[in-house]
């Protein structure tokens, strides 16, 4: 029995020289270099760009420039939400592009290159076509290669293939790019390098850049489509009519009264962009995502904090998700069942002392150091005098040591124990905890040495079972709890993975993993389902039906894990999945919300929405936290703006209608819009809120704001005739029609503010407190062109506002009925 390994290939066999400087020049000046960038999947141009060119911008653009070029700057306030709605989507997505590109593209710093006879470490852009490598344990495989010479070579492809066994290539097989060498060495010339390696070509389509599909953007969006599709005629009636009201189109051109026309058209087409809104939102969001960046998750896209919240389904790759990608020892038994001996234990540690340990021997090396086996001894067995070795073989499948005249083998209980006597019952026990996912080996004594032939070392003779020793996948700590959490809310969890499915169900058993009848999950082998079925037809149906009672999903294809997907969605569900190996990029990038682990494939955190940096499972309950917040809120506040679009559209259309001077300047719906919306919504959006997320938001918002806005509208149209026929002065006029506005708007927001105690109370009273002042403080007053009012508009604004507040009222009650009565149509949720 020879101490030293012996390798698959001697090294002498293969080539040892390796390119020469020159060869290696060449293929720099080519190209041929392993010089490769993985970026996030849009530039910061990408990001100011799509900020910048939105419908909400384009409106309110326009605006800001006709009031700067023909009216005052005092009326181009709204301008500032223009540029902080813009700045705050840009600015936070900016950061977490930065933020995920100071994330690593490989982990291996460094690659070894045999050049010119000599090995050398090299930067990993600096590898070449057909460089010469030295793989080791421990480090990731820097390009596409081809084994010359291996010595007990084993890899963990996982973050390609999604399996979680390690694999053992042997001289001319393939290795990946990214790939993790986790025990032995060997030499390996590149084939494919930088954008040419297959981690990279696999992730090219998954770096399409795809927008997160958010409701709370989709509804404010399709308001500000619908408004886009009034706003301009509108906007040129009510300046058309005020050109009218100021004695005729030329008149009005020739006295220049036109200018005072144009600023009145874009004050009503500003009073109908809910601006404050898509600020507020952006705001939101950007807030939830600081917020989940002090819990080390990066937030990518801003409405990804949304999304989580309306999940139903939650996809998990099992290696690296569910598991931490490592096996731990689970436990050590007698060939009897019973607790194993000191001599037992002892011969282990020795057994996992090499000098390029596999991970079963890493795991066991771990293990023994607990108290219930050697403990603190552990490295003290280790130490004795091995008098001879036979490190491990993926050809053999077992390793040996000698030492005080005993030899143990450690190895696969099926060949190592396949002729010693009455070791029936001990190989029936490890076959019954493989069935159940877990890895065995099985540990034999002799006192024979082993033998050796011309190829290979040889089991010795006279063999008995010593051991067993269980090993098991390692679960996250957090994952048994995270797994409740979202069963308790109602998402429904399945576990996509390469491996058997049998040894999926068990590790997901043990993660608490259920089916959705809350018994035991039920697994399917993907290769009895269809591998890319056409989206529309009858194959995506039945894979979908397949799906609907399997929580494991096992020898999963990366292409498969995408129609899985795909499959789930076209269901109408709402499709979560997490990853972190390239095998994960394509189904993250199709679902609703794709979430990656921090120490995942680039590509994968490339096109993830969320990235866990940290890969703490446990994130996931905040993150939703975060989204129901921004939901609840959202919907709170979003009533306040939606009203005032709609009576801001009713007197536009009114004034356009009947020619009647606008009641407002901008500048004074800037006041009426802060005082009543844009403060106390800002504060109302950032507040703790738990409520359950529910469909529907848009619907459930427009029964509230589209009646109390008519109600808002009418009153100041009300109060604005009643002061005119009265013979009021125009600045009496405004100032009424202002302050009937402000009472509605305030008893609006105590209906959203409910229950009106402690801090929201003071919230309300602030407001009116501050409305009061504007109108007694002089300065205040010239600056938004008010008067103070008269004794006549005095009464016409508490009479006129007492009844828009009994309006107000009134519809808040009649609103259960009116949801109910839409309901029941199926146009609210």
């Amino acid at each position: 029995m020879n101490p030293t390994s012996t390798a698959t290939v001697p090294a002498e066999a293969a080539d040892t020289t390796g390119l020469t400087s020159r060869e290696v020049a060449q293929r720099v000046a080519a190209g041929q270099t392993n010089a490769f960038r993985d970026t996030t999947s849009r530039s910061a141009v990408a990001i100011l760009r799509a900020n910048v060119f939105t419908v909400f911008n384009a409106i309110l653009g326009t605006a800001l420039v006709l009031i700067l070029l023909f009216g005052s700057w005092k009326d181009a306030l709204f301008g500032f939400v223009l540029l902080l709605n813009t700045a705050t989507g840009t600015i936070a997505e900016v950061r977490a592009k930065r933020a995920l590109d100071r994330l690593s593209v490989l982990d291996a710093p460094r690659a070894h290159v045999l050049r010119d006879g000599v090995e050398q470490d090299v930067e990993v852009a600096e590898v070449v076509l057909d460089d010469l490598l030295r793989l080791r344990s421990g480090e990731q495989v820097p390009a596409d290669a081809v084994v010359l010479a291996s010595d007990n070579l084993e890899l963990d492809e996982s973050i390609l293939t999604g399996e979680s066994a390690s694999v053992r290539p042997g001289p001319g097989d393939r290795v990946m790019s990214g790939t993790t060498v986790t025990a032995g060495t060997a030499l390996a010339r590149t084939t494919a390098v930088g954008a040419d390696a297959y981690a990279h070509r696999l992730a090219r389509e998954a770096r399409r850049y795809s927008v997160v599909t958010s409701e709370l953007q989709e509804g404010t969006n399709r308001v500000l489509r619908w408004i886009s599709w009034v706003i301009v005629p509108v906007a040129l009636l009510l300046f058309w009519s005020q050109l009218r009201q100021n004695g005729g189109v030329a008149q009005a051109l020739t006295s220049g009264q036109w200018q005072a026309a144009l600023v009145a058209g874009i004050a009503g087409v500003v009073g109908m962009v809910p601006q404050g809104l898509v600020l507020l939102t952006s705001v939101n969001f950007a807030t939830a995502s600081l917020a989940l960046a002090r819990r080390n998750v990066l937030v990518q896209e801003l409405p990804a904090v949304e999304v989580l919240a309306r999940v139903d389904t939650l996809c998990l790759d099992k290696t690296g998700t569910v598991t931490t990608g490592s096996i731990r020892l689970d436990e050590v038994t007698g060939p009897d069942g019973g607790a194993p001996g000191r001599r037992v234990l002892e011969a282990l540690a020795a057994l996992s002392d090499g000098e390029d340990p596999n991970a079963t021997a890493v795991a066991i090396a771990r293990g023994l150091t607990e108290e219930r086996y050697l403990g603190e001894r552990a490295a003290a067995a280790r130490a004795r005098t091995v008098e001879a070795a036979v490190p491990f073989s993926s050809r053999r499948k077992w390793s040996a040591v000698r030492y005080d005249g005993v030899t143990w083998v450690l190895g696969a209980p099926e060949i190592i124990l396949a002729t010693a006597p009455g070791a029936d019952v001990v190989l029936a026990r490890a076959r019954e905890r493989a069935a159940d996912g877990a890895r065995v080996v099985a540990l034999a004594c002799s006192s024979e040495p082993c033998g050796e032939d011309a190829e290979d070392h040889l089991l010795p003779g006279g063999l008995e079972p010593a051991a067993l020793a269980v090993l098991a996948e390692e679960i996250r700590p957090d994952a048994a709890r995270t797994l409740d959490y979202f069963r308790q809310q109602g998402v429904e969890v399945k576990v996509i993975s390469g491996d058997n499915p049998d040894t999926v169900a068990a590790v997901a058993r043990r993660a608490g993993v259920t089916g959705p009848d809350g018994g035991a999950p039920v697994a399917v082998d993907a290769r009895t389902l269809s591998q890319e079925p056409d989206p529309d037809g009858p194959e995506a149906e039945r894979l979908a039906d397949a799906l609907e009672g399997a929580s494991v999903l096992g020898r999963v294809t990366p292409e498969q894990k995408r129609a899985f997907v795909r499959a789930l969605k076209s269901r109408g569900r709402v499709v979560a999945m997490t990853g972190d190996g390239v095998n994960d990029a394509l189904a993250l990038k199709d679902a609703d919300l794709g979430i990656a682990m921090g120490n995942g494939a680039p590509a994968t955190k490339a096109v993830a929405r969320l990235v866990l940096l940290r890969g703490e499972f446990s994130a996931l309950p905040g993150v939703v936290a975060q989204g129901r917040r921004v939901m609840a809120n959202t919907e709170r506040i979003a009533s306040l703006f939606l009203a005032k679009t709609v009576y801001a559209s009713l007197i536009a259309v009114v004034v356009s209608l009947t020619a009647i001077a606008y009641p407002f300047l901008p500048r004074q719906l800037t006041i009426v819009s802060s005082l009543t919306i844009g403060i106390p919504a800002f504060i109302l959006a950032l507040a703790p809120n738990s409520r359950r997320y529910r469909a529907g938001f848009l619907g459930r918002v427009l029964t509230l704001a589209v009646p109390a806005g008519l109600v808002a509208g009418c009153a100041t149209l009300a109060a604005r005739t009643w002061l005119v026929a009265s013979g009021a002065e125009q600045a009496q006029v405004t100032t009424g029609a202002t302050l009937v506005l402000v009472c509605a708007g305030l008893w609006l927001l105590t209906l959203t503010a409910r229950p009106l105690l402690g801090w929201r109370l003071g919230l309300v009273a602030a407001m009116a407190g501050i409305a009061v002042l504007g109108v007694f403080v002089p300065a205040v007053r010239d600056f938004f062109l008010l008067a103070w009012p008269a004794a006549g508009t005095w009464w016409v604004v508490l009479i006129v506002s007492a009844a828009a507040v009994a309006g107000i009222e009134a519809v808040y009650l009649a609103r259960p009925r009116l949801v109910a009565y839409l309901r029941a149509r199926g146009l609210v949720n």
